[in-house]
């Protein structure tokens, strides 16, 4: 019985050392796509460039379509309006729908966008936090058209899928750098 006495002490003092280092928290791996871009191919007064690995699914309206990320989870949700007097309507709504996510977000970013060139003007929305969507914008040329884009994720907004969200985000500003209208 000493013995066993003995030898728990030992480990009692052997196993109470101070050098414990907490681990971080760790999430799973993410291996993001190639980034590879392709034209759009609608039947729509416009034309972008979006991702090979993304797949153009058609909604009911007219030239309202839904561009999936299928191995990322996440949606950007696209519709298409025609402007008829109506474009001050247009912007509101834009901004009233990205703004109703101030309750949850930690900061909203607007980014103007302008290429008088091409008459693309517009808004990017940027949200921080816990949010349902992580981007929000709209393009006019200020006359004729008007089309607004949301992404969203088909998973719950946290630390883990932030770099899915980066590269998303990344993959938005090209599709508005490079649209065009027809």
């Amino acid at each position: 019985m000493r013995k066993l006495a003995y030898i728990f002490t030992v480990f009692f003092f052997i196993s109470c050392s101070s050098d414990y280092t907490p681990k971080p928290r760790g999430f799973f791996r993410i291996d993001l796509p190639e980034k590879k871009y392709q034209k759009s191919d609608l039947n729509c007064p416009f034309i972008f460039e979006y991702g090979e690995y993304a797949e153009i699914e058609n909604r009911e309206e007219y030239c309202w379509f839904d561009l999936q990320f299928p191995e990322l989870k996440g949606t950007l949700h696209m519709s298409y309006k025609l402007v008829q007097s109506n474009l001050e309507e247009h912007i509101n709504n834009s901004h009233d729908l990205a703004y109703k996510h101030t309750r949850v977000a930690e900061g909203i970013s607007e980014h103007s966008y302008q290429n008088p060139k091409k008459k693309l003007y517009g808004i990017v929305y940027n949200f921080e936090g816990s949010t349902a969507t992580a981007m929000q914008f709209y393009l006019t040329d200020s006359s004729h058209h008007f089309v607004r884009g949301a992404l969203y994720f088909n998973t719950e907004m946290n630390d883990s899928i932030t770099p899915v969200s980066d590269f998303l985000k990344e993959d938005i500003y090209h599709l508005v750098d490079s649209w065009e209208w027809k």
